[in-house]
Formats: structure tokens, C-alpha cells, sequence
């Protein structure tokens, strides 16, 4: 059969065995062309080549109903389907079982498939066609500019992809971009499927959205502080008070507000916080790491009175002693930092707790406590505008950052004279210059640059150690509980300890903080391009924006130049070389949105 002159299909081409020799055959194409091959790499179709046209109908398939499941020789099939086995027919009946709808190979012979297999391979091929008509049409619709719902269905993958929950949409391979989280952002937005105001970071970062839950007020015996004023000051607007300030004779009193009270450890609840670890303030939405509905039930100030954490102790020549913590009742008085900075000197508690927190900082400042005041900005999203605040420093700021140190330093104490295993954040010495440590304030901004790369990064251990950036030999956030996981942590194991219960060993606090170390990274990054995504817009709203930013590092004709007003860091390029705090008038020069990237150059 495999002789000179037969009709062999090669890689799904016809040829023709023009010479056999030994061990391989010689294969003459249509076009002239020759091959030689084995046996095995061919398929014989039929004794006689002939040229061959395109025109192949399909024959009587219903005949072969009788041989479902059963194998033929092409030979057979083909008479069964076309009656005659001539070289045409048989290579007709070749493409067929090719195809594969009605047939298959096995080694040498044909199996024909049963009727549901034949059926179910039908249904999906037609699937697939319907399916490319539509992704085709949508193609046309972006082309047109004109997406319409029928579309959604390709721009749901596409929008996975942009939030990296998918690593693949066959849009985006029909348009041939990249299926990257960046690519098929910036197709979003250019196709309008996208507002610009849209904010792909949380998702990308797997950060859990809000979710409603049911929960009963859990109510319990508490002291009654309401004989104390308690200030809780925060920024204008805020509804998530978290802490809150007294002060009784020579008796400073920190409220925290009580959530433990509400979510016990290893409770349905703490597992929500600890999926969460934080709080997101974000330009344009809170994401909050309890549910919210909860929220206003732990805040201080919601209603006549609050459930309270308090935190008292004396504070004589900076030593903190008679520290005492109980669950209170308190009546709290919301104020806002501006409130606080009109009436602050003529204020009596509150100009007395101001001098105590100034007396508190120098004592740290002694120690070795070094502050940066790198210039920030808050950022805001409002109908659809992107606004920048430089962030205000204010005397009644740095009074609440202070009593909230004061705090954690407290507690700290407090944990290590009990016994209590906590999550204490400690931070080694930095490598700074004699310069800084001499100056330590009214630092120029390339100093302060220079500085904060000389911190060493501030951990958290179950083994106190000092934190050298505060000054103090041992500390912990607690002031927190609303927004922040481990602050939670600490209240907990307070709460318990003051109750008699059983508190979290060292091993299983050891194991909250490594959980929350690899849930705050995801935090921070969406955090980071949230931020760095809105400043953008900021910058594409805005685009005659100039302004001015100051050299804080050198290297070569090129400088680092910090943007103070947008809180932003560039690279340039000089023609010159400049010097460290020189001032230079900025404008942008490129933005490249989906990558949270900006080019400024000078005017």
C-alpha cells in the first residue's frame, strides 16, 4: 500500500511518496517542495495521489449509526459515507475524522464517537462561536466607542485582571495588551467602563470590604467616672472617637474606648478584626477593620455616655506611678483640634494636662527621642475633585500625640510589673550623624531626608526592649482599639487581667503579630497607591499646576527633590548642580496614571 504514488497527509498537508528508500520515505508536495520522513510521521490516505480540491461535502453520517463505538479503517468509513474510495473521497473523510466531531483516531483506525458525544461536542462548538461572535462585536463596540451592557460580560475579566484577582482576560489578548492589573486599568478608564476617580488598590491587595453583622450590646459592671470631664479631640468630622483625656487632681486619666468589652478574643468578632488588622483611611472611603454598625457602639461620645477602658495613674517628674485601669462610665465632650487650639491656654484641665505632655516630651528629648516633621498632606475625594491639605501641626496635636505616648508607655509598664504577655513595638538606635543628634530641632528639610533613612525599622515582639525613636525603655499602642488589631490585642489581655480571667500567653500573642505583620504590609501598600493614585488625578485636574520643591539629596547632576505641597518626591536632572535645600519652581512633565507615576521638570 505504501508505495510509489500514494496519497499520505503530512502534518495535515497531502503529499505524494515519490521514492522509499530503506528506512525513510520521499514526500512531494502540492507545491512542489520534498520531505524525507518515516513511516511513522505520516498517515496513508489512499494508493493513488491525485491534486486534490477544497470541496468536500459531508456524506451519509447516518449510516454510521450502527457502528457507534466501534472502529473502522478510513478505508471502510470512507465507502460507508461517500460509497466510492477514491483518493478525494478518502481525504474528505481524512479532514473529517481530523475534525473530530464524528470521529477519532486510534493508532490506525477510526472510532466513531457515540451520538450524545457527537451532540455535547456540537453544543460546545457552537458555545464557542457564539462566544467569539460576542467578544468580536464587543471589540467593535470599543473600536466605535460605544460599549453597551451585552459588553459587560468581557469587561468583568478585564476588570479581575485590574484588580489582580485574575491573571488572564481574553479581551485583553484580542486587543493585544498585556494582561497586567495596569494595562487593563488604563483600558477601563479609556473606554469610560472606569471613572478615573475609580479605585482599583484595595481589591489588588485582597483587602476585605465592609460587611454588616449582627451582635448584641454586651453589658457589665463599671466604675463611674462620669464626675470627670473627658475630652475627646480629634479632626472636624471625625465619628470613630477612639480615646479621650481627664485629668483629677494630680490624676491624668487616658478613656480608651471599650471594644474588648465587645469583642472577646477568639470570638466570631476577633476573627473579623483579625482578617482586617486596620482600619483604611483612604481619599475616598473608610474601610474599617470592625463592622461597622459597631462602630458607633464602642466610640466615645455617641451617646450621653460611654463605655470606657480608662487608664489612671500620676505622672510626677515625667515617672509614671499608681497606675490603675477599669472599666468606666464616662460623659465625654467631643472637641476638634482648632476648637482645642482657640481655648487651650485659657483652658484649665486642658492648659494642665498641655504642660505636663510638654514636660513628658523633654524628658524623652533628654533620652534620645527624635522626631521628623517631613511635610505631609491630607488627601481628600469629594464629588469627584481631588482636594490637598497640607497636614497642620498645632499645639493641641502635639498635646494628643503626647498623651497617647504617654499612654502606651503606661500600659507598658503596667503589662511588665504583671506579668502579661503583650505585643510591645520597640525600635533600635539609628545611625544618625552628630549633627542631627546635637540640632534635633529646626532641622532643614535635606537634614530631616537625610535623617529619617538613619531610623532603624520599629518592630513588634513579645520581649520589651527600648524604643529609641520615642526615648523610652518600653512602650505599646493602645490608644487604638476601633482601628487598629493589635491595640485591641493589648485591651483584651487588660481586660481580662482586671477581671480575673485568663490571659493569651506569650506563644499565642507571638502568633497575633505575625499575623498582623503580614496583613498590615497589604495594608500599607493599599494605603501607599491609594494615596499615590489620587495625588495623581490631583495633578491631571490640575494641569497648569506648578510649584516649588526643595532639594534634599545629591547625586551627581542629578537631585531628590521633595514637593512639599503635593508631599511628593521627584528625581531631576540639572544642568547645573544645585545645592541641599535650594528651592526650584516645578511643573509637570508627564503623567502616567495607572502607574501612580510623575515627571516634574523645572520652569
Amino acid at each position: 500500500m505504501l508505495g510509489l504514488g500514494a496519497l499520505v497527509a503530512y502534518k495535515g498537508k497531502p503529499a505524494k511518496i515519490s521514492a522509499v528508500t530503506t528506512h525513510k520515505f520521499d514526500l512531494e508536495f502540492s507545491d512542489g517542495s520534498t520531505r524525507k520522513v518515516r513511516e511513522k510521521d505520516f498517515r496513508f490516505i489512499h494508493p493513488h495521489y491525485i491534486d486534490l480540491n477544497d470541496a468536500c461535502s459531508v456524506g451519509a453520517m447516518d449510516m454510521l449509526q450502527d457502528f457507534e463505538g466501534e472502529s473502522l479503517t478510513l478505508k471502510e468509513i470512507t465507502e460507508w459515507i461517500f460509497d466510492d474510495y477514491t483518493a478525494q473521497n478518502a481525504w474528505c473523510t481524512y479532514l473529517l475524522v481530523e475534525d473530530s466531531l464524528y470521529f477519532y483516531w486510534t493508532k490506525d483506525t477510526v472510532f466513531i464517537r457515540p451520538g450524545e458525544q457527537t451532540e455535547a461536542i456540537q453544543n460546545q462548538r457552537d458555545a464557542k462561536r457564539v462566544e467569539l461572535e460576542s467578544l468580536n462585536q464587543c471589540i467593535e463596540h470599543i473600536n466605535n466607542n460605544c460599549i453597551s451592557d451585552d459588553d459587560s460580560r468581557w469587561l468583568q475579566e478585564v476588570e479581575l485582571v485590574a484588580h489582580n484577582l485574575s491573571k488572564h482576560a481574553k479581551l485583553l489578548d484580542a486587543l493585544l495588551l498585556d494582561n497586567k492589573p495596569e494595562s487593563a486599568h488604563k483600558l477601563l478608564i479609556k473606554i469610560g467602563y472606569w471613572q478615573e476617580t475609580t479605585n482599583p488598590y484595595p481589591r489588588r491587595h485582597g483587602i476585605l470590604a465592609d460587611e454588616n453583622h449582627s451582635h448584641d450590646i454586651i453589658t457589665s459592671a463599671r466604675k463611674d467616672l462620669t464626675h470627670l470631664n473627658s475630652y475627646a479631640i480629634d479632626n472636624s468630622g471625625s465619628n470613630d472617637a477612639d480615646d479621650a483625656i481627664s485629668i483629677d487632681g494630680e490624676t491624668i486619666w487616658i478613656h480608651i474606648a471599650d471594644v474588648a468589652s465587645q469583642v472577646e478574643s477568639d470570638s466570631e468578632l476577633d476573627s473579623y478584626a483579625q482578617n482586617r488588622i486596620s482600619n483604611l483611611y483612604l481619599p475616598d472611603q473608610i474601610i474599617h477593620m470592625l463592622p461597622p454598625s459597631l462602630v458607633p457602639i464602642c466610640s466615645l461620645g455617641e451617646d450621653e455616655k460611654s463605655r470606657a477602658l480608662s487608664v489612671g495613674f500620676t505622672l510626677i517628674d515625667c515617672q509614671i506611678n499608681d497606675i490603675e485601669i477599669v472599666q468606666s462610665e464616662i460623659e465625654v465632650e467631643k472637641l476638634s483640634y482648632d476648637e482645642v487650639d482657640e481655648i487651650l491656654n485659657q483652658h484649665s484641665e486642658l492648659s494642665q494636662i498641655n504642660t505636663l505632655t510638654k514636660k513628658h516630651k523633654t524628658f524623652r528629648n533628654d533620652k534620645g527621642a527624635l522626631r521628623l516633621d517631613l511635610p505631609n498632606v491630607d488627601i481628600r475625594l469629594v464629588d469627584g475633585r481631588v482636594s490637598l491639605k497640607k497636614q497642620a501641626i498645632s499645639e493641641s496635636r502635639e498635646m494628643i500625640a503626647e498623651m497617647m505616648v504617654i499612654a502606651g508607655r503606661a500600659i507598658a509598664q503596667f503589662a511588665l510589673e504583671n506579668n502579661i504577655a503583650m505585643p510591645f513595638v520597640t525600635q533600635g538606635e539609628g545611625s544618625f550623624s552628630d549633627e542631627i543628634l546635637q540640632q534635633k530641632t529646626d532641622l532643614t528639610l535635606s537634614q530631616m531626608f537625610k535623617a529619617a533613612r538613619c531610623f532603624k525599622r520599629s518592630k513588634i515582639s513579645t520581649k520589651s526592649a527600648p524604643h529609641s525613636g520615642l526615648g523610652l525603655d518600653s512602650y505599646l499602642r493602645v490608644t487604638s482599639p476601633i482601628r487598629r488589631y493589635l491595640d485591641l490585642v493589648v485591651q483584651q489581655q487588660l481586660l481580662n487581667f482586671i477581671n480575673n480571667k485568663p490571659t493569651l500567653d506569650e506563644t499565642t500573642i507571638k502568633s497575633r503579630i505575625g499575623q498582623t505583620n503580614v496583613g498590615i504590609s497589604k495594608v500599607n501598600k493599599a494605603t501607599r497607591q491609594s494615596v499615590d493614585h489620587y495625588k495623581c488625578l490631583f495633578l491631571k485636574q490640575n494641569k497648569g499646576w506648578k510649584g516649588v520643591g526643595a532639594v534634599v539629596d545629591l547625586h551627581g547632576n542629578k537631585a531628590t527633590v521633595l514637593i512639599p505641597e503635593l508631599g511628593m518626591i521627584a528625581q531631576l536632572k540639572f544642568s547645573k548642580k544645585p545645592s541641599l535645600d535650594d528651592e526650584v519652581q516645578l511643573k509637570i512633565a508627564a503623567i502616567d496614571f495607572e502607574n501612580r507615576l510623575v515627571d516634574f521638570k523645572p520652569l
